[in-house]
């Protein structure tokens, strides 16, 4: 039977830059792909982060043919013990969520959009580099801010909700360039960007509109994240070991 859709598989080797731990396994990420032949597109992704609390998160997330939301699922736990699940949907007028979570119980949030929303923000680094795709890279090497974006965690690691949350700033993303690198998955063409909050120095706690310079290197078509680094307070490392790509047959 012919399948007509387009599927990728990848995992994300996480690792710490800190003094001491440098190179250090910190937690992984495994994500599924399908890019359907309307291009419309769903993200499968498993993410671990070891350190204390350990976290850890399955994502669901589909965007339209123009890499804007359209429904979403969030579990969430934290410690070893669960912290929240919640189903997210969004149209031009609206982004709503049903969900329960261990400090709020049973929650329904209706949130009122004034047109389709630019993206939401789920915390895989895959869903991050997906991300990237609300700068218009046609303009060339630059910076914008983005303020049609929602959240299901203002934490840094995404460790809490998962609810409808819209950033106190924005997200101020910067085109750095094109660019070429090689990763353990292979050498790949890449756009490089970055998420920007803080200046180095003044990134020194876990709060909303103070998370560190954030790079991030990604494919020019399907935005697959190849390699990414953050600065500050965190020194963490994110690259791709491995890639797969199933085209339609």
């Amino acid at each position: 039977m012919p399948i007509p859709h387009r599927r990728i598989k990848g995992k994300l080797h996480y690792t710490s830059d800190k003094e001491g731990r440098k190179g250090v396994e910190r937690g992984r990420e495994d994500f599924t792909i399908t890019v359907h032949s309307d291009g419309r597109r769903t993200i499968r992704a498993y993410t671990e982060i070891d350190d204390a609390p350990n976290v850890m998160r399955d994502v669901t997330l589909s965007l339209d043919r123009d890499w804007r939301p359209e429904d979403c699922f969030v579990r969430l736990s934290v410690g070893d013990r669960f912290v929240g699940s919640s189903w997210f949907r969004f149209t031009d007028t609206e982004a709503e969520c049903e969900g329960y979570t261990v400090a709020e119980g049973r929650i329904s949030q209706r949130y009122p959009l004034q047109g389709k929303l630019d993206a939401f923000g789920t915390h895989p680094i895959q869903a991050d580099a997906w991300l990237m795709s609300i700068f218009d890279i046609t303009r060339g090497p630059g910076i914008g801010l983005y303020t049609n974006v929602l959240l299901c965690s203002l934490d840094h690691r995404g460790a809490t909700g998962p609810m409808i949350m819209r950033h106190p700033l924005g997200v101020r993303l910067q085109y750095v360039g094109p660019d070429r690198i090689t990763v353990a998955a292979g050498t790949f063409d890449a756009l490089h960007y970055r998420i920007i909050e803080t200046s180095e120095g003044d990134d020194t706690s876990n709060e909303p509109g103070k998370h560190p310079p954030y790079d991030l290197w990604c494919t020019p078509d399907e935005r697959i994240c190849l390699l990414a680094y953050v600065t500050g307070y965190m020194q963490t490392r994110y690259e791709l070991t491995e890639y797969q790509v199933f085209e339609p047959r």
